[in-house]
């Protein structure tokens, strides 16, 4: 593959490249805020940071999944806390999450509580519980410690993010639908790199 930073080298490389202001921009945040957690990131032997002219270009010579593999244990669970809503407060603005989600990538059954993230709950306080009373007229909605669009480009929550979310989770099936999730990413993020 070309290198994707233009910068004269023709080195044919497998690495991910990507700018530290196309980073910022991407992910909504501010070049300080960027600058400083690349450098986290450098410190954890995640990834190098080089300069290209004025650019600073965030590299890894290692695959997206062994990168996830290796940031593993340092990756916090999205999920900040759940609480259940009424069914027809759900709106367009959320995600499926949880369960939903996993059903949506791989050949787990639908649940019967339907769940969904947000970055903020305040807009249910008058009618949010933090326990389920009734299946039949409420759903799940996780409030996430970011916002779950920024990552994601469908209706539904991104799988890296769900594989965190759902780490801890010990039943087998569920184990088995995020190893089928997670082996069709990787399949997909190769294909795209080939």
């Amino acid at each position: 593959m070309e290198c994707p930073v233009q910068c004269g080298c023709n080195a044919h490389v497998a690495s991910v490249f990507l700018s530290t202001s196309q980073a910022a921009k991407d992910l909504e945040l501010t070049p300080t805020s960027i600058s400083r957690e690349s450098r986290q990131l450098e410190e954890m032997g995640l990834l190098h940071i080089r300069k290209v002219g004025v650019q600073r270009i965030m590299q890894s010579e290692d695959s997206p999944k062994t990168l996830f593999q290796k940031a593993g244990d340092k990756l916090l669970n999205p999920i900040k806390r759940t609480v259940y809503i009424p069914k027809e407060l759900v709106g367009t603005e959320l995600l499926e999450s949880g369960y939903s989600a996993l059903a949506e990538y791989s050949m787990l059954n639908t649940p019967n509580v339907r769940c969904y993230a947000a970055e903020r709950i305040s807009q249910w306080k008058d009618v949010m519980s933090n326990s389920l009373q009734n299946s039949q007229v409420q759903v799940a909605v996780e409030m996430w410690r970011y916002n779950p669009r920024k990552l994601s480009t469908r209706n539904i929550v991104d799988e890296l993010s769900l594989v965190l979310a759902l780490r801890e989770d010990a039943d087998e099936r569920v184990e088995e639908a995020v190893e089928e999730m997670l082996n069709e990413l990787w399949r997909k993020i190769d294909g795209y790199r080939n």
